[in-house]
């Protein structure tokens, strides 16, 4: 039996050699997964090419077998088959699974009967469609690892606990932010929150942002939010004109000072000779392109000697603005 497990192990150090595998990775995949040493090259290469088979791509598949070394170790027809099948189901485009794949590869090691469907089930009581659920688990297959009672079903108490028990509320964040699950409540998500409320932010305040941009949820308070905020209550902005800032725009608190905010406000006042305030009225002012959008109307406008509100100069598209001032048939003769 010892020259038999010898013999394997030895055959697979040839396996992992002819991919292009350097010592230092075999030796790590060998202590990750002790069952490589009895695995027989045969299964190992049987499965090596099936998820090549399936789209992933040869370049990307040494990371894939790094990270989950077991996958050369299970049966292909009874384990990796039948949830990749399952996968196939939920997906709508070619790659996905593929994609899924390489994000994830554990998910192939989880049982399809005893994780995938409850999981499936899970997301359906909280209301998202069959297609949104292929969306979510496809875009973070690590969900499969996580348990539904001791993991998910906290998550969403602590979303309910924020007011978003109806509707389907909790349901579209989790469409809108699949990631949010995979964080802790209480280094995360609860010190956000309170943060925000700290603030000024209210209950439906906090409703509004989760529905629309989830995402800040699971950013860190000290590294990201505060700074943001210090920066905005610098520029002169009082509590309550961040919150409403917050509120029409959450990404403000996430974007970058040096290269998103900074740079706004500057051309705000300083080139369109603005009050920084006026951004109040319009907090999707920082979502535009500073020279896409921003410097290129604002020339437009200054050339005409035309004046109007930041929403009436950026709330649409290219051909709905030069309609709207008159500026369509200058705009074609310049370009």
């Amino acid at each position: 039996m010892e020259f038999t497990s010898s013999h394997n192990s030895s055959s697979m150090m040839w396996f992992f050699k002819d991919r292009g595998f350097d010592d230092s990775s075999v030796q790590g995949m060998f202590r990750k997964c002790r069952r490589l040493e009895a695995v027989h090259q045969e299964r190992a290469n049987e499965n090596w090419e099936y998820l090549r088979s399936i789209g992933i791509q040869e370049r990307k598949l040494p990371s894939v077998v790094s990270k989950c070394p077991k996958i050369l170790v299970l049966d292909l027809n009874e384990k990796i088959v039948p949830m990749v099948e399952c996968l196939r189901t939920l997906g709508t485009k070619p790659n996905e699974i593929a994609s899924a794949i390489v994000k994830f590869p554990h998910i192939l090691s989880h049982s399809v009967e005893e994780k995938l469907c409850p999981l499936l089930a899970f997301f359906q009581t909280l209301g998202i469609s069959e297609k949104q659920i292929g969306k979510i688990i496809l875009l973070n297959p690590r969900l499969i690892s996580y348990s539904i009672e001791t993991k998910l079903a906290e998550i969403v108490d602590f979303l309910a606990s924020l007011g978003l028990n109806k509707d389907g509320m909790i349901g579209k964040v989790i469409v809108r932010d699949p990631y949010i699950m995979g964080y802790s409540i209480d280094k995360r998500l609860r010190p956000t929150m309170q943060f925000l409320e700290s603030i000024g932010l209210t209950q439906p305040d906090l409703q509004v942002v989760a529905l629309n941009f989830p995402a800040i949820f699971s950013r860190d308070v000290n590294k990201v939010l505060v700074p943001n905020y210090t920066y905005l209550k610098k520029c002169g902005f009082q509590d309550r004109q961040i919150v409403a800032l917050v509120v029409g725009f959450p990404p403000i608190l996430i974007k970058s000072i040096q290269n998103s905010l900074e740079p706004r406000i500057k051309f705000l006042v300083d080139v369109m000779g603005r009050q920084v305030d006026e951004v109040i009225d319009y907090p999707c002012f920082f979502r535009h392109g500073l020279k896409r959008r921003l410097e290129l109307r604002y020339k437009l406008l200054k050339g005409r000697n035309l004046n109007c509100s930041l929403s009436e100069m950026l709330d649409c598209n290219k051909k709905k603005f030069l309609m709207k001032f008159g500026l369509l048939e200058g705009y074609a003769l310049s370009n």
